[in-house]
């Protein structure tokens, strides 16, 4: 899988911080294991979410999210395949180099919890000790649910 950036989300109206510096979303394949990854920004709060995507082989493959053991930050929140309405560019969906599967289950965690801070203005703030959790840390925990799954 060919690693690819986009920035397709407007951040003029968000505060300052790191986020107007990343893409909003990225994907790229595991050097450790060879599993699909992506990065997808939340367009309305702004949070990180990260997916590891498994092939038809793979005993979580058609599982539903709360059904999967994983250690993740926040657990699991996701699993479904690429959505038809969802775009390459800004959604739940990747782009296969040439004879790698493009039927994948996408399993999914979110950076949208308590004391997980969402930059967007519409975020939602649970308490004053929040933490952004950065493209970085989205791409470190990718990288230890791939090693999971593999």
């Amino acid at each position: 899988m060919e690693t690819k950036e986009y920035t397709t989300i407007d951040k003029s109206n968000w505060s300052f911080g790191p986020w107007q510096n990343e893409p909003d979303k990225v994907q790229w394949q595991d050097q450790a294991t060879g599993l699909p990854c992506l990065a997808v920004r939340n367009p309305y709060s702004g949070h990180w979410c990260g997916y590891v995507g498994v092939n038809e082989n793979h005993k979580y493959f058609n599982a539903n999210w709360n059904e999967i053991s994983v250690d993740v930050h926040g657990g699991p929140t996701f699993s479904d395949f690429c959505q038809p309405t969802e775009t390459e560019e800004s959604g739940i969906c990747h782009l296969p180099s040439e004879g790698e599967p493009d039927k994948i289950w996408w399993i999914g965690f979110d950076c949208n919890h308590l004391c997980d801070y969402a930059p967007a203005p519409t975020g939602v703030h649970f308490q004053s000790e929040r933490n952004y959790r950065s493209l970085a840390y989205v791409k470190q925990q990718c990288k230890k649910l791939a090693l999971q799954l593999k």
